[in-house]
């Protein structure tokens, strides 16, 4: 009984345990992309009736022009247009495939990218201007452990001198920062042969300018757009609010899962009892011969029942919190953390269990007659 219940707990506790933290790990994820953030990107979404055009509907590009425009809006602290491609770099005889960002610098300001050594290339607008900067693998794949600050490396059909490499810790969801190349978004625009943007990131003041933030926006492009509402606007609260919100739900689920190894262990609890109540027919007839009451008989019972499950759910809280620190020792770049409602919920579910399932055995010992109890004897 003790070992069901403590399987039961431990499973609760790492489960709900594990969500937690994968939601932290992702609330981190986005803290460290900047704060008070909102994606501006072609297109809307909507939904409309009847088949699909013949020839389709394309939205209008975004421009540098329309990135402009967005900063003479009061409330917004910084505006980064962006253009993502992929392209071949190479250096002496090593040559790789990455990805390519072309932004002001502004986008590292917002990201809160940090550097290993030089700094960003200046701002250019819309001019072609052959500085980039590094991220940590793409350095080391080209250059190992060299010095590569005021050296060039031929990205496509140019070349660009670096003014600095970032350090290893430039990640999002993911190590794609650490093995890509940005240039200033009017490289970028000559090196894809493109003047659309990918998207514009905003900064706004603060978490209060947000909502007042987002409607400039809009109202800014829609000016220029000739009155068509053709981009939509993504803030950084709404995808984390998401994100949270799937975590939350698969945690619960899973500890949902979990607390049925508690239920099943509450029936073998009640098993158990039924047969001790039964073999012990002559000690309940010579508790009610003493002047036991009902009542005086159930709580004895029920209070077996609640100390079996207490007892079990303990030992499965210290074997849990093991396991928590066994899986942060060997997931150390995962933050592995102890849910703080979890030991509660465990604890509680199997208490819960083993009084439901005990109430069954408690209440039939408490109905026994002493005369009968002690006659079969």
């Amino acid at each position: 009984m003790l070992l069901a219940v403590g399987i039961g707990v431990t499973s609760v506790i790492l489960l709900v345990s594990l969500g937690e933290s994968a939601r932290m790990y992702i609330s981190d994820q986005f803290s460290s992309m900047g704060s008070n953030l909102l994606v501006i990107l072609p297109g809307r979404s909507e939904t409309v009736g009847g088949p699909p055009p013949l020839l389709g509907i394309t939205p209008r590009d975004l421009t540098l022009a329309d990135a402009a425009s967005l900063a003479r809006i009061s409330a917004i602290r910084r505006v980064s247009p962006i253009i993502v491609g992929a392209a071949p770099i190479s250096r002496e005889q090593k040559e790789r495939e990455v990805t390519v960002l072309g932004s002001s610098r502004e986008l590292f300001a917002m990201r809160r990218l940090e550097f290993s050594q030089g700094a960003v290339f200046p701002e250019s607008g819309d001019r072609f201007l052959p500085l980039c900067v590094l991220g940590s693998k793409a350095k080391q794949e080209l250059f190992g452990n060299d010095n590569a600050l005021g050296e060039k490396i031929r990205i496509g059909d140019y070349r660009f001198q670096i003014t600095g490499v970032l350090k290893r810790k430039a990640t999002s969801l993911g190590d794609e920062l650490e093995d890509a190349v940005f240039v200033p978004v009017g490289s970028a625009q000559a090196l894809f042969n493109t003047s659309s943007l990918f998207r514009i990131v905003v900064e706004a003041e603060s978490e209060v300018a947000i909502p007042r933030v987002k409607e400039a926006v809009i109202a800014a492009i829609r000016d220029r757009h000739d009155g068509e509402d053709d981009i939509t606007v993504i803030t950084q609260d709404a995808i984390l609010a998401t994100f949270n919100r799937i975590f939350k739900t698969l945690t619960l689920s899973v500890a949902g899962i979990a607390a049925i190894s508690l239920v099943v262990s509450g029936i073998i609890i009640m098993n158990v009892m039924l047969v001790a109540v039964s073999s012990r027919r002559a000690e309940i007839g010579l508790l009610k011969a003493l002047g036991s009451s009902r009542r005086l008989i159930l709580t004895v019972f029920l209070a077996e029942a609640a100390m079996i499950s207490g007892f079990g759910a303990l030992a499965g809280l210290g074997v849990g919190l093991v396991g928590i620190r066994l899986l942060a020792w060997f997931l150390p770049q995962f933050p592995i953390v102890l849910a703080p409602w979890a030991p509660v919920l465990g604890f509680s579910v199997a208490v819960i269990c083993g009084l439901l399932f005990g109430f069954l055995p408690a209440r039939r010992a408490a109905a026994l007659v002493a005369a009968d109890a002690l006659a079969r004897r």
